[in-house]
């Protein structure tokens, strides 16, 4: 059987389209915390990289539980080696990693603590294995009443976002 030859199409989109993020993996320390689910992480060559922690939307700065939540990472991450695997880079250039600090990955255990939500909106590109263990950490702090859950009726952070843009927008 010959042997095909790529079209000189695929040639171009293949040196026209940048490598994706997916195959991105940092080994670090986290220097910065900006709120419940994003951090910085300075790499062995001192480049810093600003991450969005994958498969979870933490509460905004000014909501209810979004300063323990800012916290909660901090306790857990901050000034500490880290390593982030990261799928893709979001609409604000930041990457979304998956981010373990001795081995304990940081997003379940925000969504363990009932700090963050399970971001059902992208499960999709989590692994069937990492969306199970997500939504079970997210029913078992409802169930328990930890964190957020023990709001009467907590604003998911995309709802809150949604709103205040709303209400911005009507200034």
């Amino acid at each position: 059987m010959p042997a095909q030859s790529l079209s000189p199409l695929v040639i171009l989109f293949a040196l026209l389209v940048p490598p994706a993020v997916g195959a991105v993996e940092w080994v670090g320390t986290v220097v910065g915390i900006a709120d419940g689910d994003t951090l910085t992480l300075l790499d062995g060559s001192k480049t810093p990289h600003r991450i969005r922690i994958d498969g979870i939307d933490a509460s905004e700065r000014s909501q209810p539980y979004g300063q323990r939540a800012r916290q909660s990472l901090a306790d857990m991450a901050h000034g500490r080696g880290a390593r982030a695997e990261c799928a893709k880079t979001d609409r604000y250039g930041r990457a979304v990693c998956r981010v373990t600090v001795d081995g304990l990955d940081v997003g379940l255990e925000q969504v363990r603590r009932g700090l963050a939500w399970h971001y059902v909106k992208y499960a999709r590109e989590q692994s069937a294995e990492m969306r199970l263990h997500y939504a079970q950490a997210e029913a078992d702090a409802r169930t328990a009443r930890v964190g957020l859950w023990t709001a009467p009726q907590p604003i998911a952070p995309w709802d809150y976002r949604r709103e205040n843009a709303a209400h911005a927008a009507t200034r």
